[in-house]
């Protein structure tokens, strides 16, 4: 074995070379008050969340709730649809395309029939109002969000006083906390009161204490049942509190710390039995007995818990010291490295804030909405969305924040045999492209739209990756059940298309893109493919480990056998349909078939370097600048492409900013550092943070590969606590573009498969040898792919990849090994 010696140290001491400069400046800051929402600051603690707007005079905190949802218990299926369901298949395969789509949408109609329903929206549960008379005129007044403390912060002179707010989502109380002071005694005085547009509310005053009450609305054939409840309750130091019928008056205060507790009925998706009174309270009373400093270090610390495993740090300059607004609008013309490590963190601070274990997953603007009828319900869109929300928690070392998702495919792995076997007369579960907080697993937005029966298919992939990155065998053990429901849907929904005899899905679609006008319904999608290709290996790997179920493992395996190949078109493009339908100026915001490129990785620029080649050729023409969450997934696809420089050139189309129109197909960022699809949606900035992970290291591919797409503009930088497969901890420092020093810590043992530029030399303590056959790490296991089938027509001209070295070591559970490049 020919082996190269190395120094090795097994002490964390190494590890402090990488925290000096790790962590830069993590505040969004400003110097004018909000004016709209898209410039008000996301506070967040899984559960409540608050956008705080910072005017002087009438301060909002307009606040969220995760299960506040119009509608009430129960699912959307479809009833008597099976048999247009086979009709349509069978118009797909005698290729009467359009016949089959005005079926579909005869079948599941755009709007929602009367006894049906296309999913609830998320709402709001309206506004707190802190309103401060006299402080109408204001002089230096400065407004941030620090990032690494989960606190917003507002301060200003008014009258010759300094004032200063204090605003944070706490982690430890469960509650959202305001802290009001004043640099001069007696200074403080203001009104509170709540507003709400829902059609029911109540607003009093009881007990000292604020009370906002209400229940969300009616949507389609649901009546709303969610009722809320929500109290606010001031604790003075000096000065006096009066109460009217709804509203509370503070006067004359030294300091004043406000507390906002709300809760409703929700208990689950299928029951509300809570007494939301009664919940508000308990939590209230509770966070009530703490002081001020308590509670913020309490705070602090629950949220560091997470937040601090992570540091980026990528160069700085004079544009940091700027408004985080003005930053935006020129880091298209500025060297401003700093601002893509805050937006990588505040990715990171928006995960955690808003997917908290325990509750519900994030949703299509995580937990932050301020109206009844949001855009897309803000719902769960799983035909990419959702997924997209999730990709920074294991790479990013935030794994617990995935927790609600998982908890979700339990419960829409039960309603989900409901569409499965009414639909389809299948056994197993499935749902289609979106859900609600009720796990609606039905068609939704009719045929064109939501005839797509691949969600679960799609969502169960984050199942899979948490076992690859933690070994977790009880998880897998615990979920097993919801892989194998998936694949007993696909196995018996899957058809034999009469070209080649493959097994297929029919109908579905390439999520919401056409290959003929206005039909987009269609069999055996290069997606469906890739996704059915996924579910299979997982079940097979899973048995396998578990050392269960070789009966259906081996009826899987032989379905998997017949799964259509990838295709390249003969515009030299990865193939989007199983036929070549593709068209050469089509600039749609979803690429769907690029899945197997990122997030998946069954295709890889060193194992298939034609498909890659193919892919890449697709995204050149599909362009650049698209929706917000399309720009976030560009740039995982451009580091995957080990392309840097055009992943770069991605986030800085992402970081420009957002035009004011609420719709459109041109995405960008908003003042607060949100990313507009248009309007908000918070996939965008998730997507971003997973891309410039993913820029920096890569975990897939049998190896873990170090640098693979280092843009120029990341010249210099450092960057500690990022996740591998196999529970591998990355370190990473560069200098000049090129490595400079690599910690592994190794959570699990066994090999350590590195991935290296080929000029980088590294010395230590320990043997490195040189990577011979496939990585024996079980975690990093490769699925085999078919051979493409390649158009007559295609013009493939070869893919460069970049020399490189693969260096294996063994490990020791717990132990860190830190190299230097020589």
């Amino acid at each position: 074995m020919n082996k190269i010696k190395i120094i090795t140290s097994c002490l964390v001491v190494s590890i402090a070379v990488f925290q000096g400069n790790a962590q830069q400046k993590l505040k969004l800051h400003y110097d004018k008050p909000s004016t709209n929402w898209n410039e008000a600051l996301p506070i967040g603690n899984g559960r409540l969340g608050a956008m705080v707007f910072g005017n002087p005079e009438k301060e909002e905190l307009q606040l969220n709730e995760e299960t506040v949802w119009a509608g009430e218990p129960g699912n959307n299926v479809p009833k008597n649809v099976y048999s247009n369901i086979e009709e349509i298949r069978k118009l797909l395969f005698e290729n009467k395309n359009k016949e089959a789509q005005d079926l579909a949408n005869k079948t599941f109609p755009r709007q929602a029939p009367k006894d049906l329903n296309y999913g609830m929206p998320y709402q709001t549960v309206g506004s707190l109002w802190i309103e401060f008379p006299g402080h109408e005129n204001y002089s230096d007044y400065k407004r941030d969000l620090d990032i690494e403390k989960a606190v917003s912060s507002v301060s200003y002179e008014a009258n010759g006083v300094n004032y200063k707010r204090e605003i944070f989502a706490s982690f430890a109380d469960d509650v959202i906390v305001v802290r009001l002071t004043a640099d001069k005694k007696e200074s403080i005085s203001f009104s509170l009161s709540a507003t709400s547009p829902q059609l029911i509310s109540n607003f009093k005053t009881q007990d000292n204490k604020l009370f906002f009450e209400g229940t969300t609305g009616d949507a389609d054939n649901k009546k709303g049942k969610i009722k809320f409840v929500g109290e606010a309750a001031c604790t003075l130091k000096g000065g006096r509190l009066t109460a009217t019928a709804d509203k509370l008056t503070i006067t004359n205060a030294d300091e004043v710390i406000i507390r906002i507790s709300i809760a409703t009925n929700f208990r689950n998706y299928k029951e509300l039995s809570v007494d939301a009174t009664e919940k508000a309270t308990a939590i209230l009373e509770k966070a009530s007995k703490k002081n001020y400093a308590e509670s913020y270090q309490n705070h602090v610390a629950a949220y560091q818990k997470y937040f601090n495993r992570v540091s980026l740090y990528l160069g700085d300059s004079p544009q940091s010291d700027k408004t985080t607004d003005v930053r935006i609008k020129e880091f298209a013309t500025s060297y401003d490295p700093q601002l893509v490590g805050l937006y990588f963190q505040f990715g990171r601070y928006l995960l955690i804030s808003s997917s908290q274990p325990g509750n519900q997953p994030a949703n299509l603007q995580g937990i932050w909405n301020h109206k009844l009828n949001p855009s897309w319900d803000s719902k769960y869109t799983v035909n990419i969305n959702t997924e997209m929300n999730y990709w920074p928690a294991e790479i990013t070392n935030l794994s617990e924040m995935h927790q609600p998702l998982f908890s979700m495919l339990k419960d829409l792995a039960q309603t989900g045999k409901e569409s499965a076997s009414e639909m389809y007369h299948a056994r197993g579960w499935n749902m289609h492209h979106n859900t609600d907080l009720w796990r609606m697993t039905g068609v939704v937005d009719g045929g064109f739209y939501g005839l797509w029966p691949m969600g679960g298919a799609w969502l169960t992939q984050h199942l899979w990756q948490h076992y690859l990155y933690t070994g977790d065998k009880a998880f897998l053990q615990e979920y097993y059940p919801v892989l194998k429901g998936a694949a007993q849907f696909y196995l018996d929904v899957l058809q034999e298309e009469p070209e080649h005899k493959w097994l297929v899905v029919a109908p579905s679609m390439s999520p919401e893109n056409t290959y003929e006008s206005s039909v987009g319904v269609s069999a055996g999608t290069t997606m469906d493919n890739q996704l059915v290709f996924d579910v299979f290996n997982n079940i097979l790997n899973a048995s396998e480990i578990l050392e269960t179920d070789k009966p259906f493992a081996d009826s899987v395996a032989v379905a998997l056998k017949r799964l259509p190949p990838m295709q390249i078109g003969k515009l030299s493009q990865l193939q989007e349909w199983l036929h070549n339908w593709d068209k050469p100026n089509d600039h749609h915001r979803h690429i769907s078939h690029l899945y197997c490129l990122f997030p998946s990785g069954q295709i890889s620029p060193f194992r298939t370097p034609q498909l890659v080649e193919a892919a890449k050729n697709t995204l050149i023409s599909r362009g650049d600048v698209s929706t917000g969450w399309s720009m976030g997934w560009k740039v995982n696809w451009w580091a995957r492409l080990l392309d840097g420089n055009r992943a770069f050139k991605l986030i800085k189309d992402q970081l420009s900013p957002a035009p004011l129109e609420t719709k459109g197909q041109q995405g960008g960022t908003y003042p607060n550092l949100l990313d507009a699809h248009p309007p908000f949606q918070i996939d965008g900035n998730f997507g971003c943070t997973a891309g410039i992970t993913e820029m920096l290291l890569q975990s897939y591919d049998g190896v873990i590969y170090v640098l693979p797409a280092l843009p120029d503009n990341f010249k210099n930088g450092k960057v500690t606590g990022l996740k591998a497969r196999g529970g591998f901890e990355i370190d990473i420092e560069w200098v000049n573009g090129k490595l400079k020093q690599l910690n592994v810590k190794s959570e699990l043992g066994g090999n350590c498969r590195l991935r290296l530029a080929s000029d980088i030399m590294l010395e230590g303590e320990t043997n490195l040898a040189v990577a011979k056959g496939e990585n024996t790490n079980p975690f990093f296991q490769i699925s085999t792919i078919k051979e493409p089938l390649i158009s007559e027509k295609a013009n493939l001209k070869g893919f460069k990849i970049p020399e490189t070295k693969e260096y294996d070591f063994n490990t020791l559970a717990g132990k860190t090994y830190s190299f230097k490049a020589k």
